[in-house]
C-alpha cells in the first residue's frame, strides 16, 4: 500500500450516529441502560469495555460495514470513551459478546440479517430479548459458528458468567444471583435499604437510652439498700 492510499483510508469518515433514536420505547430504553449499567459494574476496574448502541466498524476503509448493538462487551479493552469502536484501533478485538433488543420496529429479516452479521464478525456470544413477549434467544460459537442456545433458562454465559432465566419473563442474574434492574429500581431499593437502617439504628438508640435510665435506676436502688434504705419505701412516700 502506498502512500496516497494510506492517506485516503485515514481520511474516510466513519459516523457516529444514523439520526435514528437509540430505542423506540422506554421499555427497550430500559432493558439497555439496565444491560450496560450492571455489566458496567461487574467488570469495574477491569480491562473490559462494555457499552450500549455504539456504532462498530470492523474493517478499516469499509465505513459501510458497521452495526449498532444494543449492548457489546470487548474483553481485552481498556473502558473509557468512544465515539465509535473501530476495531482497528482496538488491537483488532471484535467485541466478544453482544446483546439485541427487541422493539415492535424489528422485522424478522432484519433480526436475521443481524445474526448473519456477527457470525461473520467474530461475536462469541449473542443474546436477543423480546421485552414484550418475555422471550429470549441466545447464540454461543461453536465450530467458529453461532449456534443456537438450547435450553435458554438456566443458561449461563461462557464469558460473562451472568445466568439467564426465562418462566414467565426473562430475567437476567449477576453470578453472585443479584436481579439485574434498572438505575431506577436499584436507587429506590437503596433508598428502602437506608430507611430501614435509619429506622433500625433510631430504635437502636432509644433502646440503649432506656437501658441507660433503668441501669441508672437499679445502680441507685442498690446504693439506697446499702444505706439501708429500702427504695421501695422512698417511692411510696413520694406517692
Amino acid at each position: 500500500m502506498d502512500a496516497s492510499q494510506t492517506s485516503t483510508l485515514d481520511e474516510v469518515v466513519y459516523p457516529e450516529s444514523d439520526g435514528k433514536p437509540r430505542a423506540d420505547n422506554t421499555l427497550q430504553w430500559d432493558w439497555m441502560v439496565k444491560i450496560v449499567e450492571e455489566l458496567r459494574e461487574l467488570f469495574a476496574g477491569q480491562k473490559v469495555f462494555v457499552a450500549g448502541d455504539l456504532f462498530w466498524y470492523p474493517v478499516k476503509g469499509d465505513p459501510k460495514t458497521v452495526t449498532a448493538p444494543d449492548a457489546l462487551v470487548a474483553f481485552g479493552r481498556p473502558p473509557g470513551y468512544r465515539g465509535s469502536y473501530k476495531q482497528w484501533e482496538e488491537d483488532g478485538i471484535a467485541p466478544q459478546v453482544v446483546f439485541e433488543v427487541l422493539s415492535p420496529s424489528n422485522s424478522r429479516e432484519e433480526m436475521d440479517e443481524k445474526l448473519r452479521w456477527y457470525d461473520l464478525h467474530g461475536v462469541e456470544e449473542y443474546y436477543l430479548i423480546d421485552p414484550d413477549k418475555n422471550q429470549l434467544n441466545g447464540w454461543v460459537r461453536r465450530n467458529d459458528h453461532l449456534t443456537p442456545v438450547y435450553p435458554i433458562d438456566e443458561f449461563v454465559s461462557p464469558r460473562l458468567k451472568i445466568r439467564f432465566a426465562v418462566n414467565g419473563e426473562v430475567v437476567l442474574y449477576t453470578p453472585d444471583g443479584r436481579e439485574f434492574q434498572t438505575r431506577e429500581k436499584r436507587i429506590e431499593e437503596l433508598q428502602e435499604r437506608l430507611r430501614k437502617v435509619k429506622l433500625a439504628l433510631r430504635n437502636a438508640q432509644e433502646a440503649a437510652r432506656t437501658d441507660r435510665e433503668q441501669s441508672g435506676k437499679d445502680l441507685l436502688a442498690a446504693k439506697l439498700r446499702e444505706l439501708g434504705i429500702n427504695p421501695d419505701d422512698i417511692l411510696k412516700s413520694a406517692s
